[in-house]
């Protein structure tokens, strides 16, 4: 017998499960009533027409969690970038190159009727304009200032022509007696450090100071002063000869000829001395 549990009130369903038990009868539930209408044969699987694949995922790296915090890069290093400059990637910051404004030649250039050439004047006109540093005929800036050392009588005229080193150094160089004074021993020993232009320049001795040591010296040009302390004091003085200035091959021969004249004149005289004497 099925009963409703609608119908039934609470305390006679109580005592129905109570008797049913005593009796040891089995016990019919209420029938669950269901909304689905369809057939079961829907509800089952169907197979798909994909085949299930199994992914692998295989890490080069280990995983490893950092702390961002921790581990960020300083501000003057952040910049920083670890590609290799080459001549394909080189170029400027970007922002730091703008292109030349075009101006207009019009009204049709919505620039203005000027377009940025004023109204008037040489500069608003086609052509070339006007040179650097002209000034409209008046006396220009760079011939009102005065001039640097050198330029009134050239560029090479207030340059330095020697490496200039005098007797007081020499001694404090600490010479040995007997050695050579040359521009490759003043070198070594630390008297002069040339640079840039004068590492081309000759050597040339002056006079200030005082040489207890009878030395052998090698420069290019001595002073007066200078020579005459050295001759007094014995050393040995050799005068090296300079790069000879390039002259015409016609000028040469004259050159030539005016030495081999003078010469002949100085050995006439010479030998016409001893014969008046």
């Amino acid at each position: 017998m099925a009963l409703s549990a609608s119908l039934i009130p609470v305390s006679s369903t109580t005592t129905t499960i109570s008797l049913a038990l005593a009796t040891r009868k089995p016990l019919t539930l209420p029938s669950l009533s269901s909304p689905f209408k369809g057939s079961l044969k829907k509800l089952n699987s169907t197979p798909c027409g994909y085949t299930a694949t199994t992914l692998r995922v295989h890490l080069r790296r280990p995983l490893s969690v950092v702390n961002k915090a921790a581990s960020a890069p300083a501000p003057a290093a952040a910049g920083a970038s670890s590609v290799r400059f080459r001549l394909d990637n080189l170029g400027p910051q970007p922002g730091s190159r703008k292109k030349a404004k075009r101006k207009g030649r019009g009204i049709s250039a919505g620039q203005g009727a000027s377009c940025g050439f004023g109204m008037r004047g040489q500069k608003s006109r086609s052509g070339p304009g006007v040179r650097k540093g002209f000034e409209g005929g008046q006396m220009p800036l760079y011939r009102r200032i005065p001039k640097l050392r050198g330029i009134a009588g050239g560029m090479h005229a207030g340059l330095p022509k020697y490496v200039h080193v005098n007797l007081r150094d020499i001694e404090d160089a600490k010479f040995q007696e007997g050695e050579e004074v040359s521009l490759e021993t003043l070198k070594e020993k630390g008297v002069i450090n040339p640079s840039g232009r004068e590492r081309k320049l000759p050597l040339k001795i002056l006079g200030e100071g005082e040489l207890s040591k009878k030395l052998t010296f090698k420069a290019r040009a001595f002073s007066t002063s200078a020579k005459e302390k050295l001759e007094s004091v014995g050393c040995s003085l050799t005068v090296l000869p300079g790069r000879k200035k390039w002259v015409k091959p016609s000028v040469a021969k004259n050159l030539a000829r005016a030495e081999e004249y003078f010469a002949k004149k100085r050995a006439a005289a010479a030998a016409s001395e001893p014969a008046s004497a």
